[in-house]
């Protein structure tokens, strides 16, 4: 709903009965008048088809139409002041030493680039990425006592906002890095240990979180090819 044919359809005509007065062909003017090529009248045909077997609000529709439209001045003005913070923040990251060699791995943006580095704070008071790892609260522990070996898992103790950078940028880096993806794909369906999808998750989270730690502290530039080398040494062994 949040692309701009939609925030267009939204402004002029937020409920189905609104749709239904202004037609397909001038659906598609006012897509046309902002010169979007995404859409167009088949597009509009389409909402219009669906407009027709929508239940809609059948009361107090100038309600609904004023907080509908209450509701996108506050969702474009965020974005406006978003665009902003993000140019600044952007200004602020290459400042810091290597920064820049982080954004030129596919999925990674300035805010995931950002919140690490906040967290993380001084990235040289870090002998190795493992201390990363457990300031993430990405250390594995084992539920045992006694004679019994419980099952091993994740600590979570350390900076939570830190851990959920990093799990919600894999999930994208899954679907549209190669080097990530096909990580996935063997942690999850190699014949030793295999792992489940979330722990694969996690496996990439602190695998992302070494790869940072050796841009930051050595300067080096991002390599797909020392990413995946799990999987190189494994098709070596067979």
């Amino acid at each position: 709903w949040s692309c701009d044919s939609s925030i267009i359809l939204l402004q002029n005509a937020p409920l189905p009965c609104d749709i239904l007065t202004l037609d397909a062909e001038n659906i598609n003017k006012l897509w046309r008048k902002k010169k979007l090529r995404a859409v167009g009248l088949k597009r509009a045909k389409v909402v219009v088809e669906m407009a027709q077997i929508s239940v809609g609000v059948k009361q107090g529709e100038n309600a609904a139409r004023y907080e509908i439209q209450m509701l996108l001045e506050d969702y474009l003005r965020k974005s406006e002041q978003q665009k902003t913070i993000l140019a600044i923040l952007e200004t602020l990251v290459i400042q810091i030493p290597n920064a820049e060699k982080l954004l030129a791995i596919k999925g990674v943006g300035i805010l995931t680039a950002v919140s690490f580095m906040a967290e993380v704070g001084d990235i040289s008071r870090f002998k190795s990425p493992k201390q990363i790892q457990k300031l993430a609260g990405y250390a594995i522990t084992e539920n045992s006592s006694g004679k019994h070996k419980g099952r091993t898992s994740i600590s979570k103790r350390g900076r939570k906002r830190l851990r959920q950078a990093l799990f919600q940028v894999i999930m994208p880096m899954i679907r549209s890095n190669s080097e990530f993806r096909d990580l996935h794909h063997y942690y999850t369906t190699r014949q030793k240990n295999a792992l489940k999808g979330k722990q694969s998750v996690v496996a990439l989270a602190c695998k992302l979180i070494r790869v940072f730690w050796v841009i930051l502290t050595k300067g080096v530039d991002y390599s797909s090819e020392k990413l995946v080398s799990d999987i190189t040494r494994e098709e070596i062994a067979a």
